[in-house]
């Protein structure tokens, strides 16, 4: 099986990464392939997390487990105990507002560069 990276991508409208982790209510799933180029896989809709402005910890964990087959986030803004709940189930996080295609190219050229990997348990 060829090495792909997975990344769930926090976007409201599919061309911006443009969503704070917490109210995404829907995460599209984009697989990246060693020579760089990004497949669509799917639009996974998820519970947003922040409700006025707090969350619960079954919330949390929900979402991370939502996204339990990704190696990587790709969100416009998270907050500290979210990124530390990915980071604990090996998610890596990366805050980059930008437009999908622009933000997916910098990340697939950087996992390349580093054979990013998800880090052992």
């Amino acid at each position: 099986m060829e090495r792909r990276w997975r990344v769930a991508v926090a976007t409201r409208d599919g061309k911006v990464v443009g969503e704070h982790f917490g109210r995404a209510s829907a995460f599209y799933i984009v697989d990246i392939s060693p020579d760089g180029t990004c497949g669509f896989t799917e639009k996974r809709p998820v519970t947003p997390l922040c409700q006025a402005g707090e969350h619960t910890e079954q919330g949390l964990a929900s979402s991370v487990s939502a996204l339990s087959d990704c190696c990587a986030v790709l969100v416009a803004r998270i907050g500290t105990s979210a990124r530390r709940a990915l980071e604990l189930n090996r998610i890596a996080v990366f805050e980059q507002p930008d437009l999908i295609d622009s933000a997916l190219g910098k990340l697939a050229k950087y996992f390349i560069q580093t054979n990013f990997a998800k880090p052992e348990a």
